[in-house]
């Protein structure tokens, strides 16, 4: 079987930068039509596909020229450039005998792949188990192409104070119609509901309201209500600071505004609000009440809520600015109130269904990812709950106006299932209103907006939030700003192709086409717990299923999302064992289902993220099970820079992109043999991703993949003992290879040899992990690659263990007395610095001299490879630094006084 160019070469590098980039980009990209989680890059997904569809170079030259035109198809700029997408388009063809191909992607999710997949000019199926990812898949593969054509509109002119209905002819009949009714839903919800967000009276109109959640004093003689702020910022800028003071008066606690028309106190610290983790202490008489306790005055609903500033703008001064709230504005939010309730009953009476949605919000129970939702421990125990009345008010006006939409435009003779496609888009803008018009948002100082309720992929408890004015003319969240997102993408994805895709609800455990049918698998599944999809969509579903639900019963017929098939590994109702074998299971049925539905000459991208490496040996061994050989593998970084996770933990970097084949396997391999040949093909790989700029946790990875494409050659591989070899002893013996490659490498070659295992592993571990903590099992197999033993050295020296992860420490964190008599070389290093630091120069050069370190190149060199490893931030890297700065110098006087003593 001819090979193809994803299988010989890529562009790991270049594209990984364009992948990384592209989570900065908002305007017209699919991220803004909805959210959600773990989508894949378009960029990767564009340039993976392609290169897997092409055969490989002839020569140097064409592989570079190709190579050079993957790195010009991922930018972004480039995604809507015709000259580069005709070409890919027709590279594609060509390759191919002129006859477009046939690609599915059963993990289809936010729908990157199948819409880079379109964009390529392929025939593009696309499936999700999730009801909401299907809505979201029907609205970027599926309508724009379909109805995104010119076409004519009806306009209303007004000529000498008489409206008159006029024919307009327009590029994009979908867009325009989507702009019109949603104009339309904007002003009729305006209409009835813009009273209570009326402008103060000198024209500046509130664009948000800053509430704190309540709760009563537990000290019998106190009993003052203490408003709950995590902090006190307004505005928190280099040259603008404004924040909210308390004060305790008459025993209750009020607030002035400070920053803003009175000076800032010198003084005073808004970073430091009445709770942290739950624990609130309360202003009046300084009683502090422990979590549990808070959480029970929750439970119990003895908790409430105060509006103490709004946000406001006008129209004629830049910026925003800050008032507290009056009785006028209370006074306006009791009337939204009362007009909620008598709105609630005559909707409900209309629907057949409480508009405001009222199935239960998730347990957060169980280890899994469950846990990612703890709203429940505070008594929010219904999605409506999320949400205060004016909130709820808003939202289901605009459901009722999105419905109203609908029925209009057929008694306009709009064709129903047109209508059907304008109005979807109608409800995704509420949907999108609805993740920032929740008491889920906080204000952001730094930005001064209001945050939405999914900036982590979970729901937890938000103590003091934003309320946005939804008829605001500036913030992100409101009705304008998502309806212009929308618009947005429906004019970018409308020019990708003629054809749209078909788009089905459908579990990949059981696909719905023949064998052999699809020239292509693209695909992105989920990884364990990684991310509880449906319990994040439920907070979707509900209101989508309140606007669009009788247009889709066969998406909105259940309560909430589906649960029973999803490919998750949740605990809340089996143990983690349990949980993880069910996955496993179901994980290897979908590797069947792609398998079967794979022509014989097919080819498949499998993308994987997982930061623990028992998540590998699971998808190692599924693949492997099905019958496929992995013929390639890129590992391709995804993620912005600076996101947090990175930052604490070890989470990958970068995806995995496995390149599997359906080709007929030798037989058996023996394992001495296929080690010696793993060996071999992992090094030439790593050589090349080393020159890519690939490290840490993610070359381990890429040499895992690598090493797949040799061990998957054969239907089973023995050992002379006559034992199958699975994927844990594969791994094994590959962290040793990658291991002893990567300490040759960090060290500049030379040197290896000379370090004992412990110096190896933390050498090893800074450049894998820099600082983060890091997973037990994921430390003990990077300890065992050195030869380590990690039960036998934790809590004694620099390894830490702190529940269920390890630390490495740093040379301040260690404890003087335990590295005063080692001989260990990373001991006497952490000693050294901590002597340098000080500035006790003779104790050190009497302790280099003394270990014979101080005049060993060896030492100098690991102390100048751990710092290369650490982010320029580190405090142990400048400590190395200012060290090594002095080395010439410190040798000099160390070879003199021996010298000395010598004489």
């Amino acid at each position: 079987m001819k090979k193809n160019f994803i299988e010989i070469s890529f562009p790991v590098k270049e594209v990984s930068e364009e992948s990384a980039r592209e989570k900065n980009i908002r305007h017209g990209h699919i991220s803004t039509l909805h959210i959600w989680w773990a989508r894949r890059p378009l960029a990767s997904s564009r340039t993976t596909s392609y290169a897997a569809l092409i055969p490989e170079p002839e020569d140097s030259v064409e592989w570079e020229k190709k190579r050079q035109f993957i790195i010009e198809l991922s930018k972004w700029e480039n995604s809507l450039n015709q000259t580069i997408i005709e070409r890919a388009r027709r590279d594609i063809l060509s390759a191919n005998g002129g006859k477009p191909l046939r690609v599915l992607d059963p993990f289809a999710g936010g729908g990157s792949i199948p819409l880079e997949c379109l964009r390529l000019g392929l025939e593009t199926y696309a499936g999700d188990y999730n009801p909401v990812a299907v809505l979201i898949l029907k609205c970027t593969l599926e309508y724009p192409q379909k109805y995104g054509k010119p076409g004519e509109i009806e306009i209303e002119e007004e000529h000498f104070g008489k409206k008159e209905k006029k024919r307009k002819k327009v590029k994009n009949l979908l867009l325009e119609d989507v702009k019109k009714w949603g104009n339309w839903v904007l002003e009729e919800a305006k209409k009835e509901i813009g009273r209570f967000y009326p402008q103060d009276s000198d024209g500046s109109i509130p664009v948000g309201y800053i509430w704190a959640r309540t709760i009563p004093c537990q000290n019998p003689t106190c009993g003052a209500e203490i408003p709950l702020m995590r902090q006190y910022w307004l505005a928190k800028k280099e040259k603008r600071r404004i924040a909210l003071k308390p004060y305790v008066k008459n025993r209750r606690v009020e607030f002035e505004i400070v920053g803003q028309d009175k000076p800032f106190p010198g003084n005073f610290n808004p970073e430091k609000g009445t709770i942290s983790r739950a624990i609130a202490t309360c202003l009046v008489c300084g009683s502090v009440i422990d979590d549990n306790k808070v959480r029970k005055l929750f439970q119990e609903g003895k908790s409430g809520q105060r509006m103490v500033a709004v946000v406001l703008h006008h129209p004629k001064r830049q910026g925003k600015f800050y008032r507290l709230a009056d009785k006028r504005d209370l006074e306006l939010f009791k009337q939204a109130e009362e007009y909620l309730e008598e709105k609630r009953n005559k909707l409900m009476e209309e629907w057949g269904i409480d508009p405001v949605p009222d199935e239960p919000t998730p347990l957060g129970k169980g280890k899994g990812a469950e846990r990612a939702f703890s709203v429940r421990n505070f008594g929010l125990n219904t999605w409506g709950d999320l949400f205060n009345s004016r909130q709820k008010l808003a939202l289901i006006t605009f459901t009722e106006k999105v419905r109203l939409a609908y029925e209009k435009m057929l008694e306009e003779g709009y064709d129903e299932e047109y209508a059907k496609a304008v109005v979807s888009y109608l409800a995704l803008v509420v949907s999108r209103v609805s993740d920032f018009e929740s008491v889920q948002g906080a204000w952001h100082p730094q930005w001064e907006f209001s945050t939405h309720a999914f900036a982590r992929q979970a729901l937890q408890m938000t103590w003091d939030y934003s309320e946005l004015n939804p008829f605001s003319p500036i913030l992100t969240g409101t009705w304008n700003s998502m309806h212009r997102q929308v618009l947005r993408v429906i004019e970018d994805v409308s020019k990708t192709n003629t054809i749209p895709a078909t788009v089905t609800q459908a579990s990949a455990t059981s696909l719905p086409y023949p064998d052999n049918f699809f020239d292509a698998v693209f695909t992105d599944p989920p990884y364990y717990d990684n991310v509880p999809y449906s319990y994040l969509s439920d907070f979707f579903y509900v209101w989508l299923k309140r606007s669009i639900g009788d247009l889709y019963p066969e998406l909105f017929s259940t309560p909430l999302t589906p649960k029973s098939k999803e490919i998750v590994a949740y605990t809340n109702e089996r143990t983690w064992e349990e949980a993880k074998e069910y996955f496993e299971s179901m994980l290897k049925q979908a590797f069947q289902e792609i398998y079967r539905v794979l022509k014989p000459d097919g080819i498949a991208t499998i993308v994987y993220t997982h930061k623990s490496t028992s998540g590998w040996e699971t998808l190692i061994n599924s693949l492997l099970d099905t019958g496929f050989v992995i013929t390639a593998s890129w590992p391709i970084d995804t993620e912005m820079k600076s996101r947090l996770r990175a930052q604490e933990s070890a989470a990958l970097a970068s995806s995995i992109y496995l390149v599997a084949r359906k080709i007929e396997k030798i037989e058996t391999g023996w394992f001495n043999e296929v080690k010696e040949e793993i060996k071999k093909h992992i090094y030439q790989k790593l050589d090349r991703l080393w020159e890519e700029g690939i490290a840490g946790a993610d070359f381990f990875i890429a040499g895992i993949g690598s090493s797949l494409e040799v061990f998957g050659k054969y239907k089973k591989v023995m050992d002379y003992e006559g034992n199958i070899i699975k994927a844990d002893k594969l791994l094994e013996y590959v962290r040793e290879v990658v291991t002893d490659y990567a300490v040759r490498q960090i060290l500049h070659n030379g040197i290896a040899s000379e370090l004992s295992p412990l110096t190896r592993f933390y050498l090893l571990w800074r450049w894998t992990y820099k600082e983060a903590k890091v997973d037990f099992d994921d430390a003990r197999k990077l300890a065992q690659s050195v030869g380590i033993d990690l039960e036998k050295e934790w809590n004694r020296g620099f390894i830490r263990k702190e529940k269920k992860v390890i630390k490495v420490m740093g040379p301040e964190e260690r404890d003087l007395k335990e590295l005063e008599n080692s001989t260990e070389l990373i001991d006497v290093l952490h000693l050294v610095l901590i002597l340098w630091k000080v500035g006790e120069r003779d104790e050190m050069k009497m302790i280099l001299t003394n270990s014979g370190f101080g005049v060993k190149d060896s030492f100098y060199r690991v102390a100048q490879a751990i710092s290369e490893t650490l982010p320029k931030d580190s405090k142990e890297k400048k400590l190395l630094d200012g060290f090594l700065s002095g080395r010439e110098k410190i040798i000099s006087e160390i070879k003199e006084k021996q010298g000395r003593l010598f004489k």
